[in-house]
C-alpha cells in the first residue's frame, strides 16, 4: 500500500512504487501563501510518481487520501459494472487535477491510460492550505463543483443520440487540446465508447459519418481534425444538455 509522509522538511513516498518515483520538493515555510494557486501548491508540495500504462492509481472504495495532478500522460476514472462492463467517468490530461471526492472514499477507480507522470499530495495538506488561504479554498470548491457537474452531465448523456454524444466528445477534447482543432486522442475507441455509453462499433460508425459529412477528418484512428466546428456545434445544439465540462484546474 502506498504511504505518503510529509513534514516541514520533506515530502516523500514510502513503500513499493510502480516503476519508481521522484522525491517532491519541500513545502513552503512562508505562511503568506495567498499568492499560491491550488495547482502551484501541488507543484510545491507534491511528490512525483510514474505509473506505467494500465496501472492502477487507486481503486474504488479505497480511502481518498491524496489529490493528483497530471504532468504527462492520460488518466481515466472508471467503475466496473458487471460482466466486465465499464463505465468511464472522466479523462484527465496534462494539467488536470483529480482525486477530489465529497466523501472519505473514492467513488471510482483511476488508471493510467498511457505511461503517466503525476504529482501526488496528501488531501489533508491541501485542506490545511485551504483553511488558511481563501483563494485555495475557492479553487478547491470550484474543482469539486466541476466534478459534480461533470457527473450530472454524464447522466444526461443517455437522452442524447449517438451522433450528439460523439460530436460533443470531440468538441470537449478539442477545447482541451493544445493544438485546438487538431486532436491526438490518447485513449482507444473502446474507452471512448465506455465514456459515452455506446458500443465501439457505434462510435466508429459515428466518426465515419462525421468524416463523410466533412465535419472532421481522420488522418489516423487516433488523430482527428475538426474541419467544421459549426457543424459539430449545430449537432450538439439540438440538445439542451451542456456536453463540455472540463474537470481541470490550473492549466
Amino acid at each position: 500500500m502506498m504511504k505518503l509522509q510529509s513534514s516541514s522538511a520533506n515530502f516523500r513516498i514510502d513503500g513499493r512504487q510502480p516503476n519508481g518515483q521522484i522525491a517532491g520538493r519541500s513545502p513552503p515555510t512562508d505562511q503568506r501563501i495567498s499568492a499560491y494557486s491550488l495547482a502551484r501548491a501541488i507543484e510545491e508540495i507534491g511528490a512525483a510518481m510514474v505509473f506505467p500504462r494500465d496501472a492502477d492509481i487507486y481503486r474504488e472504495s479505497s480511502p481518498a487520501s491524496y489529490l493528483y495532478k497530471v504532468i504527462s500522460g492520460t488518466v481515466r476514472t472508471l467503475k466496473t459494472i458487471g460482466n466486465g462492463r465499464r463505465h468511464i467517468r472522466a479523462f484527465y490530461l496534462p494539467g488536470d487535477i483529480f482525486g477530489v471526492e465529497t466523501g472519505q472514499e473514492h467513488a471510482f477507480s483511476a488508471e493510467a491510460i498511457t505511461d503517466a507522470k503525476l504529482l501526488v499530495i496528501e488531501r489533508k495538506a491541501v485542506l490545511a492550505l485551504a483553511a488558511r488561504d481563501n483563494d485555495i479554498a475557492r479553487q478547491l470548491w470550484s474543482l469539486t463543483s466541476r466534478e459534480l457537474k461533470h457527473a450530472q452531465n454524464q447522466a444526461l448523456l443517455l437522452i442524447l443520440s449517438a451522433q450528439e454524444r460523439v460530436a460533443g466528445f470531440l468538441l470537449e477534447m478539442a477545447d482541451r487540446a493544445p493544438a485546438g482543432d487538431e486532436i491526438e486522442l490518447p485513449m482507444p475507441r473502446q474507452d471512448i465508447a465506455d465514456y459515452l455509453g455506446l458500443t465501439i462499433e457505434t462510435v466508429s460508425r459515428m466518426m465515419t459519418h462525421l468524416e463523410k459529412g466533412a465535419a472532421i477528418a481522420l488522418p489516423t484512428s487516433r488523430r482527428v481534425v475538426l474541419r467544421d466546428r459549426s457543424a459539430l456545434n449545430r449537432t450538439t445544439a439540438e440538445s439542451a444538455v451542456p456536453l463540455r465540462v472540463t474537470a481541470s484546474l490550473g492549466r
